[in-house]
């Protein structure tokens, strides 16, 4: 895939997970991302699908849902990870949308936008389809803008005829995978009544994924007649459950609500990880560090605690050690593009611009999802004598944001400053050509 077509499939992602009026943003984690990936494996491999290529991806949002808008990203948001009761719920949503993607519906929704009589439609199918097989996104971007609305009603509401074979798909998956098909029954009942409720009131997840009774009945039968799978889940799905939401919950969860449960933590590397987050955010910087070396004693290689080190030090205004625990944590991670952005972050704060860029331009290589990669990016490159460079970085992060005011502003400088014609002036032209369409769709 291009890089531009990354950048618009991105900003079409941004918009159809926006509510109307504000933007949610993404939990970019690298440990909660590669416990989540854990947990979904065996569920993916089971649905015929590569780990490798669908990533789960958290939402920053309380309410209920988990959803999918492609073929290679599971959507699910804060709220409803911290509301599951264990592994086996989770890998249930998992096999639930998995098979969405498996039966095709998003792919049918590409030919209903395109059949649309407007234009927003068959924006939408056009960057969609481009961005999926890699195509030139110039004079196709600029059209997908502005689809929160429709994105939502034709990407995000399933028929009842697609939810019935998403759920048989879903606990045949589930049984390949050796997971009990139980908990998608314990996954629904969360939802049990959402029906009576008027639509406003009802958790996006019941929106989207229509729930009635005769839904639950026919689940329900489906489930008894499975072969059974007795035992507890696999400890190793355990732990990275727990891992998973104990470090989500420290971070999004007041520090007082975290220390009084901390002892009840699942595992000694866990009540440590949580305990350094919560006392760090107090904060409370010298028993958070202790409380970090301790967990870097216990897992010395574990890249996430080193990761989860150098941002500890890096925000307690300690950056040549963040320098060094980044660092540590890439050479056991190499190729993560999370831990890559924290370690360019950590450069740019030690006074390392010109060493910082260099870091920083592979973790945006590797994933272009992270607005903060962008922004430290930005300041790279004006540090180190690289103004139009800096320019259209910021107007694509803006457009990744949904603030189109400024991505124009600063594109349209941007274009200014580079050389007519080059890669980075083409960039340009395609914010100035977006964040106008948008603009123009919000008057």
């Amino acid at each position: 895939m291009t890089y531009m077509a990354r950048l618009a499939l991105t900003a079409i992602l941004s918009l159809m997970i926006a509510l109307p009026a504000q933007a949610r943003g993404l939990v970019r984690d690298p440990d909660i991302e590669h416990a989540l990936g854990q947990l979904a494996a065996p569920v993916l491999t089971a649905a015929g699908l590569s780990p490798s290529q669908v990533r789960i991806l958290v939402i920053d949002d309380p309410s209920l849902n988990a959803f999918i808008v492609d073929n290679r990203h599971i959507f699910v948001n804060s709220g409803m990870l911290l509301k599951l009761d264990g592994p086996a719920q989770f890998q249930a949503i998992v096999a639930h949308e998995a098979a969405h993607i498996q039966n095709g519906h998003i792919a049918r929704r590409l030919q209903s936008a395109q059949r649309a009589n407007s234009v927003t439609g068959l924006g939408m199918a056009l960057a969609l389809a481009a961005a999926v097989s890699g195509a030139d996104m110039r004079g196709v971007s600029g059209a997908a803008i502005g689809v929160a609305g429709s994105a939502q009603r034709i990407f995000m509401s399933h028929t009842r005829a697609e939810e019935s074979s998403a759920d048989a798909a879903a606990i045949r998956y589930m049984l390949r995978a050796g997971v009990d098909p139980r908990a998608f029954l314990d996954v629904l009942n969360i939802f049990r009544g959402q029906e009576l409720l008027s639509r406003g009131r009802q958790d996006p997840y019941a929106v989207t994924h229509p729930l009635s009774r005769d839904r639950l009945r026919a689940i329900s039968a489906l489930v008894e007649t499975a072969d059974p799978i007795g035992g507890d889940p696999a400890p190793e799905a355990e732990y990275w459950f727990a891992r998973a939401l104990g470090k989500l919950s420290a971070f999004s969860r007041a520090s007082t609500w975290t220390l009084r449960r901390v002892d009840r933590s699942a595992t000694e590397d866990i009540r440590l990880m949580r305990s350094a987050i919560a006392h760090h955010r107090k904060p409370d910087t010298r028993r958070a560090i202790a409380d970090i070396d301790r967990l870097v004693a216990l897992r010395p290689r574990d890249p996430f605690v080193h990761e989860l080190r150098g941002q500890i030090l890096l925000e307690s205004r300690q950056a040549g050690a963040a320098v060094a625990a980044y660092k540590r944590a890439g050479e056991l991670a190499p190729g993560n593009a999370l831990i890559m952005g924290g370690h360019g972050r950590a450069l740019l704060a030690a006074g390392n611009a010109s060493a910082a860029r260099d870091v920083l331009e592979r973790a945006r290589a590797r994933d272009f999802r992270d607005p903060r990669i962008l922004r430290d990016l930005s300041v790279a490159y004006a540090k180190t004598g690289a103004p139009g460079q800096a320019s259209v970085t910021t107007a694509e992060r803006y457009a990744l944001l949904g603030r189109f005011e400024d991505a124009l502003l600063h594109a349209k400088r941007a274009e200014g400053l580079l050389p007519r014609g080059s890669r980075a002036s083409l960039r340009a032209q395609d914010v100035i050509s977006a964040a106008e369409a948008a603009l123009n769709k919000r008057r």
